[in-house]
């Protein structure tokens, strides 16, 4: 690749902490959020989750290909994620408000539940000249502990809970009611990184890079 041919690193997110965990592979990187609406045909919660990613992604892509340099000069690399709540067939969004997540959070207490972040990635195809894809998903189990009525009326009244997919967070006041995780960490914080790190270096055809030579591809 010559200088000319740079990718540029674009977060099709304004989640602050995918911002967070994305910027510490050390790349540079555009936030462009999508404003798509998320909707979707699919049930099972892998495909729901791969499906608006991809919703997303192909989103701001379109937003990016009305540029007069696109595919000239300009090769957006776009990255963009959804994560989504699951107990059995049953899935959790955001809450539609303070008593959407109190529901939930009561619903999901005492029980092991499944968290599934799913990260999409495009980029133009140096040698085919045309933008190709890929998404895959990760899995975490978490258990909540019975959560005490106090801390849950503390935790509804800071709003942290109204963002987030099945209304907490694990890296905030959310992590008092967890009692158990098996899996990422990250990926219940919404970004499963080394995961995301596996994945990105075999779709840009480094797989078995461990000195950084991917990072040639972007623009630092």
């Amino acid at each position: 690749m010559t200088s000319n041919n740079l990718y540029n690193l674009i977060l099709a997110s304004g989640s602050p902490r995918r911002k967070e965990l994305l910027g510490w592979i050390g790349v540079p990187f555009e936030v462009i959020s999508s404003d798509v609406e998320e909707v979707t045909s699919e049930v099972d919660p892998v495909a729901v989750a791969e499906d608006l990613a991809a919703l997303k992604g192909r989103d701001v892509l379109s937003k990016l290909s009305q540029r007069s340099d696109f595919s000239k000069t300009y090769f957006p690399f776009i990255v963009a994620s959804d994560t989504i709540v699951t107990l059995g067939e049953k899935i959790y969004g955001k809450p539609s408000g303070p008593e959407g997540a109190r529901k939930m959070l009561l619903e999901l207490e005492g029980k092991e539940h499944s968290v599934v972040t799913s990260i999409f990635m495009s980029c133009f195809d140096f040698e085919e000249s045309k933008m190709k894809e890929m998404v895959f998903s990760c899995r975490s189990e978490v258990t909540f502990e019975k959560i005490d009525k106090d801390l849950l009326d503390l935790y509804i009244k800071s709003e942290e809970s109204l963002d987030k997919a099945g209304s907490y967070g694990i890296q905030g006041q959310g992590l008092s009611f967890i009692s158990n995780l098996n899996g990422s960490y990250s990926n219940v914080v919404g970004f499963p990184l080394s995961d995301f790190l596996r994945e990105f270096k075999k779709f840009l055809g480094h797989a078995n890079s461990v000195h950084g030579e991917w990072r040639e591809l972007f623009h630092v």
